[in-house]
């Protein structure tokens, strides 16, 4: 008996999954349309961040009662490579220059040529031509590419030339002294299409500290908002240097590490130009700490350091409405699942919707207390557990003195 009433208070412990209200949201905000007749999205800031769950699952627009469907997205680089190889025909040395065809068969339309060159420390101009028939004059001159390695001075490699998007057959390739035809070891083509990741700025850094040879900066960045990016802007004047970087959280554990690099060489009348400002870290949140590691050489000079977030934009169709209302700030509400995020299509020009000043949700009365029912009344299912170990105890007392009357 004492088991099933047991069994019969453990019911109450299964809960429905929470169901969204506009009630339950503690905060509130204006969504203003940019354009009704196409597809709008606003950008998250730093007061949703501050006031939703960490992963926005708890974001919802309504239309009056009415919610409506979004599609969330993170302004990430894109970057999709088509790569095929390219044979080599006809290299050899001409007045000491190497040159070769390439047969570009593999890709209808291209951007890249990636050479594999087994040389070290040099500086090249590669000049391309294009054309449909091998043996003959190049059709149409392309940009020239700059190739360099700078092994000696650690100062890092290119073997890459870039071209616009171009379909020709055959690429000549013609290279300035410096490179042997037998250094030619292999060539590739490829299709690289690119998306620039957008950012939003956040939190602000300290001016440099010199600590012996390391370059300190300290950066408080809110709290709730995802950091994925740190920019440095070092003097222009100060080049050809390389850094090692290292970011550590809070808690003094190291979030990110990376390298900051300006290359700025002018070999036998070529200029080589090349430079990495960003550390990209994985989503870090609160105060950090960068030290640049100068080892023997002067301290960069840098100017500015910006801590950045990878922008979030939510995707919307108003339908023709003006104004919508944005609630947020209900911690137990699941992620919503929408169709228009499962088959979301980017249209070619949405309009950037508005948001309004944040703002406390007048109707906002807080979720009832949904704990399973054994979780709320701790005390009396404690109170029924004794009382029936004290009746069991009771009963096996009594078993006892029967026995010995007996």
């Amino acid at each position: 008996m004492k088991t099933a009433l047991l069994a019969l208070f453990l019911v109450f412990a299964s809960a429905n999954p929470p169901e969204p209200s506009i009630a339950y949201f503690s905060n509130v905000r204006e969504v203003r349309v940019g354009q009704p007749d196409r597809q709008n999205f606003f950008i998250v800031d730093e007061e949703l961040w501050n006031h939703s769950r960490p992963d926005l699952g708890d974001l919802r627009i309504y239309d009056g009662e009415s919610p409506v469907q979004y599609s969330l997205s993170e302004q990430r680089a894109g970057v999709s490579s088509e790569e095929a190889e390219a044979k080599i025909l006809n290299l050899g040395s001409v007045s000491g220059h190497t040159e070769f065809d390439l047969d570009a068969e593999g890709i209808a339309t291209y951007d890249r040529i990636r050479l594999r060159l087994d040389a070290k420390d040099f500086v090249v101009t590669a000049a391309v031509g294009g054309s449909n028939t091998l043996g003959q004059a190049p059709a149409t001159e392309l940009p020239p590419s700059t190739l360099y390695d700078f092994t000696s001075e650690r100062l890092g490699s290119n073997s890459v030339l870039k071209l616009p998007p171009s379909s020709f057959r055959y690429l000549h390739v013609k290279l300035s002294k410096g490179i042997l035809p037998q250094q030619v070891k292999g060539a590739a083509i490829s299709n690289l299409r690119e998306q620039q990741a957008s950012w939003t700025k956040v939190g602000s850094c300290s001016a440099p500290e010199q600590k012996q040879r390391t370059t300190v900066i300290v950066c408080d960045v809110p709290a709730r908002v995802p950091l994925n990016r740190i920019v440095f802007q070092v003097e222009s004047s100060q080049v050809n240097f390389r850094r090692t970087v290292s970011v550590e959280d809070a808690n003094g554990e190291q979030a990110a590490s990376g390298e900051l690099s300006r290359v700025r060489v002018n070999r036998a009348g070529t200029l080589v130009t090349a430079e990495e400002m960003a550390i990209s870290l994985a989503g870090t949140f609160g105060k950090i700490t960068i030290s640049v590691d100068n080892q023997d050489n002067p301290p960069l000079r840098i100017l500015v350091v910006q801590p950045l977030s990878l922008e979030r934009r939510v995707y919307f169709d108003p339908q023709g409405k003006r104004s919508f209302k944005l609630y947020y700030g209900d911690e137990k509400i699941t992620a919503p699942v929408y169709d228009y995020a499962r088959f979301f299509h980017l249209e070619a020009s949405p309009a950037e919707a508005q948001l309004g000043e944040g703002a406390h949700n007048p109707q906002y009365t807080g979720r009832p207390d949904d704990r399973p029912w054994s979780d709320r009344h701790m005390g009396i299912l404690w109170a029924v557990m004794i009382l029936a170990v004290i009746a069991l105890a009771l009963l096996a007392v009594r078993g006892l003195r029967s026995e010995v009357k007996e």
